[in-house]
């Protein structure tokens, strides 16, 4: 990183996959994934970026997976709004430690553990240098934490959202599958739909899109990655329109 340099964006929504708290095998919270995950926030933070952030909650429980073993889908999916608060407590718990100001708001009301979403309220956390965690999902069921990180980016006035995923970018086939597949550095919203890639449900992609919302798809395991795609250096694959 250049000395001096400054950051490319000012407010950032970082969207984390449950499955990337529970390291290798996705499944728990690994601590020492989660504290890893709070030394590169706080690197990002550190250069004063104002860091939002959405969790999944896919390690512990997954609405859909539930309802396919018969749970009630719209019980499944509650289930899984509660896995995502206890990722972001884990996650708050690891950021602290790190010596970052950190408040979760659950979309889902539970005062004890968690502030309800409310909206300016967010923002005045981010005015005095917190971190804000987004947990519960958008509070309904049948929709994924995906549109959950679409709708507070737009919401919070995010100018980018960063999708951290255990893959360096957007493929045009799967790179486990496939040792020839080609990985795009910058590609349209249009572009995405026309070859059917999954960056995200379509819910969510389609309110990015409207919304002129940009995506970056990069490789959270990689060390200093949310500090390099900040500073606008080349990291991923960037969804624009």
């Amino acid at each position: 990183m250049k000395r001096n340099a400054k950051p490319k964006y000012r407010r950032v929504l970082l969207k984390l996959s449950g499955e990337a708290l529970g390291g290798e095998g996705g499944h728990g919270i690994s601590p020492e994934v989660v504290h890893d995950m709070a030394r590169q926030i706080r690197e990002v933070r550190d250069l004063g970026v104002e860091v939002v952030i959405v969790v999944g909650g896919g390690n512990i429980f997954r609405g859909q997976a539930g309802s396919e073993r018969g749970i009630e889908r719209a019980t499944g999916d509650y289930m899984g709004m509660l896995a995502t608060v206890i990722n972001a407590l884990a996650l708050q718990d690891a950021l602290e430690k790190a010596g970052v100001a950190t408040r979760v708001q659950s979309a889902i009301a539970m005062s004890q553990v968690a502030e309800p979403f409310i909206r300016r309220r967010a923002v005045r956390h981010l005015e005095k240098g917190r971190v804000v965690i987004f947990g519960g999902g958008t509070g309904n069921p049948y929709f994924s934490t995906d549109t959950a990180a679409a709708l507070r980016a737009n919401e919070m006035g995010a100018e980018v959202i960063l999708k951290a995923t255990k893959v360096d970018g957007i493929y045009d086939s799967d790179p486990k599958k496939n040792p020839k597949a080609k990985r795009y550095a910058q590609i349209t919203y249009s572009e995405a739909l026309l070859k059917r890639l999954k960056v995200m449900d379509s819910t969510a992609f389609s309110l990015c899109m409207d919304n002129k919302m940009p995506i970056i798809v990069f490789d959270l395991f990689k060390a200093h990655n949310i500090q390099r795609v900040v500073m606008g250096e080349k990291v991923g694959t960037l969804v624009t329109g």
